[in-house]
């Protein structure tokens, strides 16, 4: 054996191990933990931050110190709930049907609309799709007008389910681009092989397609509920000024009036209001990273 040969064994045992792509030093890791727990603080402290002062009376909401003990009370929650601050309920009542009704409503079109433009060749389609994408493009304060005036001639301006027909237009087109990528996961030869069983092409749809698209079918969901949930803009243009035709985002108005905000009880009706949102999220969050990333695969 050469002496080059002794040399370079004795540097190849002594060199230290190549680090694995993917490896990180102990000082990156702690950079990684530490400024993902700041984005953690920062994220939740807005919404702790509500959460206390729900419990404040109005005249102490305001303080910089979020202080718990010896002022606590639900006096806020007692007064909004028992209708001293506005029919809370009809609002939540008002809310609950809109967003069902837009939920049902857009995820059964986007659903047969994306199936559709999935699987089968039609005139037409590539002008449908690009008609959802341009419609996805205009700011919702163009819209108003255009819509009020459809509203208007259809004769269902200020009802709710003048409401829900308008969600519908912002919902469904992101919810059809949605699952059309997630059915172009689902291979074809389901749809044969259930014709081949006689199925027809709802058939199809309906028992093969829909059981395999739950994740896709949960996260447009979710989606149009919280489209129509936390929307206040269309619902102040477009429902009656009555106070029991209004939904909590807009009956939220009436603790900011032009003197006075009742920052305790707008907080304590913020936290009711955002209750549904939370409990949906928990039905379907064990969908939503399946459903967004299959969806995302294909266009």
């Amino acid at each position: 054996m050469t002496v080059e040969a002794v040399s370079l064994r004795a540097v190849d045992k002594t060199a230290a191990p190549l680090r694995k792509r993917g490896d990180r030093s102990t000082l990156a890791g702690v950079g990684l933990h530490a400024a993902l727990g700041g984005a953690s603080l920062i994220a939740v402290f807005p919404v702790f931050w509500v959460l206390v002062t729900s419990f404040k009376p109005d005249a102490r909401a305001i303080e910089s110190t979020p202080k718990l003990v010896n002022e606590s009370s639900v006096d806020n929650y007692a007064r909004i709930l028992s209708g001293e601050k506005g029919d809370f309920l009809a609002w939540f009542g008002n809310s609950i049907t809109i967003a069902l009704m837009t939920t049902v409503i857009s995820v059964f079109l986007s659903a047969t609309t994306g199936y559709a433009v999935s699987r089968f060749r039609f005139p037409g389609k590539r002008s449908l799709m690009l008609s959802f994408l341009v419609v996805q493009m205009f700011p919702f304060a163009v819209l108003i007008v255009p819509l009020y005036n459809i509203l208007l001639a259809l004769g269902v301006q200020g009802t709710s389910l003048g409401l829900v027909l308008v969600y519908c237009t912002t919902a469904v087109p992101f919810c059809t681009y949605m699952l059309k990528g997630y059915f172009d996961t689902i291979p074809t030869d389901i749809d044969e092989a259930g014709r081949v069983d006689g199925l027809s092409p709802f058939g199809v749809f309906r028992r093969l397609i829909l059981p395999l698209a739950r994740p896709g079918l949960a996260v447009t969901a979710f989606y149009a509920f919280l489209t129509a949930w936390g929307e206040v803009a269309f619902a102040s243009a477009f429902l009656s000024a009555a106070d029991g035709s209004k939904t909590l985002a807009v009956g939220l108005q009436v603790f900011v009036q032009q003197n006075r905000t009742e920052w305790g009880h707008l907080a304590a009706a913020s936290v009711l209001v955002a209750i549904p949102a939370v409990v949906v999220f928990y039905l379907v969050q064990r969908f939503l990273v399946t459903g967004l990333s299959s969806g995302a695969v294909k266009g």
